[in-house]
């Protein structure tokens, strides 16, 4: 079979191989109905059944983020790991870029948005000065005490 095609056996849909829960650890960690409610609000939906829904490919780029150094398709292996027996779509690397392009930034904007906050709350008086939260990427709002060594 060519690598430039992808390859699936009948019998089962992309969305049942996909079901919410079978993309192991990041299904645990980001909610598949967040996720499908962030695609549905940017309006990125797919209007067709695909063999890679708009859903998959956010978390394909959520696992591109955990594997930098990897290639598209060892990180599609390594998202598909956990599927074990189940036939799914073996994409070459130019069907993930054009999925990747297809979902465009909007849907990641909008889910970072929204799991995005502050780690510290307010009762957390060690990350606070003064009413301000200090970050380590920025010079902290008031006096910091030296330690003497």
């Amino acid at each position: 079979m060519s690598q430039n095609s992808v390859s699936v056996r009948s019998g089962t849909t992309a969305l049942d191989v996909y079901a919410p829960g079978h993309l192991g650890q990041l299904t645990e960690i980001i909610d598949p109905e967040l996720v499908d409610a962030v695609l549905e609000d940017t309006g990125v939906r797919q209007q067709r059944l695909r063999l890679l829904p708009a859903r998959v490919v956010v978390y394909f780029v959520l696992a591109l983020a955990f594997f930098e150094r990897s290639s598209y398709q060892a990180v599609w292996a390594k998202l598909t790991a956990g599927l074990g027996s189940v036939p799914v779509a073996r994409p070459c690397a130019s069907s993930l870029a054009r999925a990747r392009r297809r979902l465009g930034s909007g849907p990641l904007r909008h889910l970072f948005s929204i799991l995005a906050g502050p780690v510290a709350n307010h009762r957390q008086s060690c990350a606070f000065c003064q009413g301000l939260r200090w970050s380590p990427w920025t010079a902290p709002p008031c006096p910091l005490p030296t330690r003497k060594q």
